[in-house]
């Protein structure tokens, strides 16, 4: 059998340039397929990967923790208090890569010039840098330095609003927890970047500060956590929620909506696409293999006459398929490497920065070449080409020899 598929391979080799326009055009056709295909599969990956990451690592987290009620109605009526016995036991082991207790409330801001809603966070800096980029993003002054720390950090885009800058004092008024209008003032000790809707509406002060403002004590809004990279996400969210039975414990595919639906459309779009550009190059492939087949009419009929099986003529028409179908497959791979090399350190969004934002993407998105998801790509568009061509196979193997010998 070995020896039949050396022989026939050598000749389907020579078969598929006797014509060799028609050959390249097909070739041409399977390589901007698989090229588009493993190009989309990439880009749109990255873009998820961009949303999903900004999300989570602005201040979703892996997942996160309140009081029940809390994502219903998220006021200072639904907290709860510090993590402690069993929970924070769980928080602290190996499980858990990070979290970080917050207290969150809305609030108004003012400043010399105008007034702004915003979201008003207590945060303890230490923690917080485990589970959030915000705290690499400073622009200008510094983070918070800890806890008790009096200074607060705001967006650059909420300080151009607000007309104010580094150093300036700003007044915070929120809802404290009995229900009293609380009013403190607090110097500006940092600028952070970040998506702008993030920079308009949220600012940091240190949890024991906010704490004390809204007449807390030690009870907090939400934990943050990420999971470790050796622990399922799914299996510390189910633990948690044993540790802490009567708090809400939430995952970020139900706190990030949108990143979870873009993330999910990803899977399917790139599902779709390769069924549309297959059908599109099996088109190609069946109409080549039957204009070679139609040509070589006399040429089945007389290695029927002269005992060929037509078994092996089927071999022979696939095994042409399976090189031409090869070729173009490992041509679309290096073009899709040719497009994606000069993009290693990131694909900057430019003008399209904006728009990619409402999306919840970064200004900067990075393909990365997932070989095991490349090579089942391939496999799938090299598997069907070969299979869309048992039609034109078997009819070269039904010619009948003795029509065909009249024809010579």
């Amino acid at each position: 059998m070995i020896g039949w598929l050396a022989l026939l391979g050598s000749v389907a080799w020579r078969n598929l340039w006797r014509n060799p326009r028609r050959t390249l055009m097909t070739l041409a056709v399977v390589a901007i397929g698989v090229w588009s295909i493993l190009t989309f599969d990439v880009m749109l990956k990255a873009f998820a990967d961009s949303s999903r990451d900004t999300s989570l690592r602005l201040l979703t987290g892996e997942g996160q923790i309140h009081a029940a009620g809390y994502l219903d109605d998220p006021d200072l009526g639904h907290r709860m208090p510090g993590p402690g016995g069993g929970l924070l036991k769980l928080l602290n082991s190996p499980r858990v890569a990070g979290w970080a207790a917050r207290v969150r409330t809305p609030a108004i801001i003012q400043s010399e010039y105008r007034t702004r809603a915003v979201t008003l966070l207590g945060v303890t800096p230490a923690d917080e840098r485990k589970v959030s980029d915000i705290p690499t993003q400073i622009l200008a002054g510094r983070y918070l330095a800890g806890p008790a720390d009096p200074g607060i950090v705001l967006g650059r885009d909420l300080a151009e609003r607000l007309k104010t800058r580094l150093g300036k004092r700003v007044i915070v008024m929120a809802q404290a927890a009995d229900g009293h209008l609380a009013e403190a003032s607090y110097s500006i000790v940092g600028l952070f970047d970040g998506p702008t809707a993030a920079q308009d509406e949220f600012t940091f002060t240190g949890i024991g500060t906010a704490q004390s403002l809204l007449g807390l004590g030690g009870d907090i809004s939400e934990i943050s956590f990420d999971a470790a990279p050796v622990a399922p996400l799914d299996d510390v969210t189910a633990a948690l929620k044993r540790a802490a039975p009567s708090l809400d414990v939430q995952s970020w595919t139900t706190l990030s909506p949108m990143a979870y639906t873009i993330e999910t459309f990803t899977r399917s779009y790139v599902g779709v696409w390769l069924m549309i550009m297959f059908v599109l190059m099996a088109i190609g492939i069946v109409n080549t293999q039957l204009m070679a087949v139609f040509e070589r009419t006399r040429e089945f009929g007389l290695l029927q006459a002269l005992g060929m099986r037509p078994g092996l003529i089927v071999l022979q028409v696939t095994l042409e398929s399976a090189l031409l179908v090869g070729i173009g497959v490992l041509a679309g791979v290096a073009l899709m490497l040719l497009t994606l090399a000069p993009f290693h350190n990131g694909v900057d969004l430019g003008f399209l920065a904006a728009g990619a934002e409402l999306g919840g993407a970064g200004k900067v998105l990075h393909p990365v070449l997932v070989p095991a998801d490349a090579a089942r790509y391939c496999l799938i568009v090299w598997g069907l080409g070969v299979a869309a061509t048992l039609w034109p196979a078997r009819n070269a193997a039904s010619t009948n020899p003795v029509t065909a010998m009249g024809q010579l």
